[in-house]
């Protein structure tokens, strides 16, 4: 009955039907500070009642006792896929205007219950802040279940934030509606391989230029920039690298640079030499891992592959061992598209399958 219960809603919010209220809030009020909140990525801290993050991928975990659960977040945060218990994922918005408070679980039956909530759109626009849980009267948090022994960070673009892989129009412009990255390659390799990640991702960005950008290069909106701060385009607060250092870093950029004939590879290969010194500083026991794929092809994919084959094995030289190369299959629109021509949800099936096989070898995990 459990399982029935759940199951209805969720399907419920994946048509769009939401359980939205506005104030007062009624039941028990959790507020971000409490210690049994687990949250995982780069968020910003300076107002403990408000946390704030605008990446992809970030986690806000908990268990909890009672029969409702509630989302307490800023109005128009954007959207999330929140799982309670074992029951089947399910993707909340938070898009309206007024309404901040939305039910994730109703009618569960009384006894220990789990969340696990991930943001899964770019929110450098939206700016979400997150302000609570809502419980039943007298219900309260548990701790939640420690992180898993593995971890990983992803460092990309739209490919990573799941840009338009909810969409099966080709032409279809970006929507946050069918960005949805729970289902991408990265977050499929992580749970494939029992890791977890931070992600540190947006559409359009390159390492020496973003998309279209003048052949001599983007330098304040590019990853080597970006990659300081804990929110995306907002410069208030430099990332603090010691809460999070990685077993291993997946790096899947280049696309963005050669994206239009305007690239000068020269300035790519020593933004990619830059940005590799930049990651090994802040993470000098990860294994770094450059990936290529699956937007490229043609001559641009030979640049891309032979540009990363130099930097790693210059890296190798230089007596940096632990870098490494992975290519992803190309793709040829056999496992439909996205928007924007982005990889489809099968494409990133595809890459989190190649990826995982890849990664278990490498890390032994």
């Amino acid at each position: 009955m459990k399982h029935i219960l759940l199951f209805t809603f969720a399907i419920l919010m994946s048509i769009g039907i939401s359980a939205s209220t506005t104030l007062p809030i009624q039941g028990t009020i959790i507020k971000p500070t409490h210690p049994d909140i687990q949250y995982v990525g780069r968020i910003c801290f300076n107002n403990p009642e408000r946390p704030r993050f605008t990446y992809p991928g970030t986690q806000i975990n908990t268990c909890f006792t009672g029969t409702s659960l509630k989302l307490w977040v800023k109005p128009r945060s954007g959207y999330f896929m929140a799982q309670i218990d074992e029951a089947a994922p399910f993707k909340v918005a938070v898009m309206g205007e007024r309404d901040s408070v939305v039910t994730l679980a109703t009618a569960l039956p009384q006894g220990n219950h789990q969340l696990r909530l991930m943001y899964v759109v770019e929110g450098y626009e939206l700016k979400p802040d997150f302000r609570g849980f809502i419980l039943d009267e007298g219900a309260r948090l548990l701790p939640p279940p420690a992180l898993p022994q593995h971890s990983i960070e992803f460092i990309g673009n739209s490919i990573t934030c799941g840009y338009g892989n909810e969409s099966v129009v080709a032409p279809d412009p970006f929507k946050y509606e069918t960005e949805n990255h729970y289902l991408t390659y990265a977050q499929m390799t992580c749970r494939a391989l029992g890791a977890y990640a931070h992600v540190v991702a947006r559409s359009g960005i390159g390492v020496y230029r973003s998309y279209d950008g003048p052949k001599e290069g983007t330098p304040e909106n590019v990853m080597t920039t970006e990659y300081e701060y804990t929110n995306l385009y907002d410069r208030s607060e430099r990332w603090d690298f010691s809460r999070f250092q990685p077993q291993l870093v997946c790096i899947n950029l280049g696309t963005n640079d050669l994206s239009t004939n305007n690239y000068d590879t020269a300035l790519l290969k020593a933004a990619y030499q830059r940005f590799l010194k930049q990651v090994r500083n802040h993470n000098p026991k990860a294994n770094i891992v450059f990936l290529c794929g699956s937007m490229l092809n043609g001559k641009e994919l030979k640049i891309a592959r032979r540009i990363l084959d130099e930097v790693t094995e210059e890296a190798h030289q230089q007596g940096d061992e632990n870098v490494y190369r992975f290519d992803f299959t190309p793709q040829t629109g056999e496992l439909g598209f996205g928007a924007s021509w982005h990889p489809s949800l099968k494409q990133h099936e595809k890459m989190a399958a190649e990826l995982t096989t890849y990664l278990r070898k490498l890390m032994k995990w």
